[in-house]
Formats: C-alpha cells, sequence, structure tokens
C-alpha cells in the first residue's frame, strides 16, 4: 500500500513514518508539509492512502481534499479531536488521534487492506498520471458545500446539473454545489459513463431507466429516482448510438 504522509510539524511526520515502517504491506512514498505540496505529490506519485493533517497553516486539509480532482483513501491524523465528526460526515475511512497509538494505526491498516481488496485490479492499473487518468465510475470526488463534506464514488452520482459558475451533483438525496464549470468537469469524466445531455446537464449513463422522444428531434431521459432530463437535439443522434437505440 502506497502511503503518503501530510502534516505540517516534521517531527509528527517523522513519529508516523516511524510507525509504519513496522507494517511490511505499507510503503512510505513521500510526505509533504502543506496542502499545495501534498496536493502535487498526490498527483505525481498516485498514494493508495494519505495520512492527513486537518489544522495546517493558510490551508486545511478539508481544503486539499476539496482541490483534488480523484480522492485517495484518506485517513485523518490530528490533535484536535473537535473535528472527529466532521471527518466522519465526510466518510473517512478512518480518524486517528495525536499522538497515534500503534494498536488503533494497526486497525485502520486492517481497515484500509480491506477497502483496498475491493479494486485491487483497478488499483494494480492505475499507472497513468492523475491529470491525464480519466475518472471512471470507481472513482471518488470529495464534495464540500457550506460545513457539509462527502466522499461520493462517482457510480453514486445519478447528474450533474450547472447553475451559473457552480455544478449541483445529484447523488443519494443531496444535491451540494461545487465551484467548477460543467465544460471543465466533461472534460474529466469518462465518456463511456457519462454523457453531455445539455449544455446544462451530464448524465450518469448506468442510471438510464426510460428514453422517449421530445419536441425538435430531442429526447428526454428518465433516471433511476426520477429525474428527467432533456437531450438536446444536436447531442440525441449520438446518445441513440450509445444506447444502441
Amino acid at each position: 500500500m502506497r502511503a503518503l504522509v501530510i502534516d505540517d510539524e516534521r517531527l509528527a511526520r517523522k513519529e508516523l513514518i516511524n510507525l509504519l515502517s513496522q507494517f511490511d504491506q505499507v510503503e512510505v512514498v513521500g510526505e509533504a508539509n502543506n496542502v499545495d505540496d501534498a496536493k502535487e505529490k498526490i498527483e505525481s506519485l498516485n498514494p493508495d492512502v494519505v495520512f492527513l493533517d486537518i489544522q495546517m497553516p493558510e490551508k486545511t486539509g478539508f481544503d486539499l481534499l476539496e482541490e483534488l480532482d480523484n480522492v485517495p483513501h484518506v485517513i485523518f491524523t490530528t490533535a484536535y479531536d473537535e473535528y472527529a465528526l466532521k471527518a466522519f460526515q465526510v466518510n473517512a475511512l478512518d480518524y486517528l488521534l495525536k499522538p497515534v497509538e500503534p494498536k488503533r494505526l494497526g486497525e485502520a491498516i486492517e481497515r484500509l487492506q480491506k477497502k483496498l481488496s475491493d479494486t485491487h485490479e483497478r488499483l494494480e492499473s492505475a499507472t497513468e498520471s492523475q491529470q491525464n487518468k480519466k475518472l471512471t465510475l470507481n472513482d471518488q470526488v470529495f464534495v464540500k458545500d457550506g460545513d457539509r463534506c462527502w466522499f461520493v464514488k462517482l457510480q453514486n452520482v445519478r447528474l450533474f446539473e450547472s447553475d451559473g459558475n457552480y455544478i449541483k451533483v445529484y447523488f443519494e438525496n443531496n444535491k451540494p454545489m461545487i465551484h467548477k464549470s460543467l465544460n471543465a468537469l466533461d472534460e474529466r469524466l469518462d465518456e463511456k459513463s457519462f454523457f453531455r445531455a445539455s449544455r446544462k446537464h451530464i448524465i450518469n449513463l448506468s442510471w438510464v431507466e426510460a428514453i422517449e422522444p421530445w419536441f425538435n428531434g430531442g429526447l428526454v431521459v428518465t433516471l433511476k429516482g426520477g429525474d428527467r432530463i432533456e437531450v438536446s437535439r444536436r447531442q440525441a443522434a449520438r446518445f441513440k448510438d450509445m444506447m444502441s437505440l
């Protein structure tokens, strides 16, 4: 398991790296002391997991997750237990309070191993740099809207909807907003799994439940859950080809 340790305190990084050296299944591929450094190393080193401090100067650990296109597994490490609830709200793999206890670290690594075994093939084949890799249904993204945060598997996102300079992300009963353009997102998503239905919408093809003709040669797609999305006339022919109609 390739691990990256992110903490603004040098001694804290050294202590955790020393603890991790006792686990043969873990390889520490790097360390970072701030968010910008961490973002660059995550994109170049493609770690399986990051051990992430939350409270750091200028930008927090949550800020880092918000800036990433594709988020690796996250184990939070922090001295501030007030952040524990928020960490679990974003569905982090685990939360370790400093000073990190070897027993708790072992439990976190065991949980990580179980998680990685589910996606072993995908992780072994992920040799491209993160910048060139399209986001697939197996990838997860970090979504932050106000004080609420989530890790979301893209297979659970049924729809992206443009709303000014923001995108509304539809998953379960949630519709948080992220500050990103639909065009930029469209370039990052795997076209085999996601389809640009119009200037305003990108749909997850695995969520399509019904298709019907619409005005002026367009189509209306009904997604599982009931959302109805219009496919523009310009995109309708391409959509029919993709769905083998």
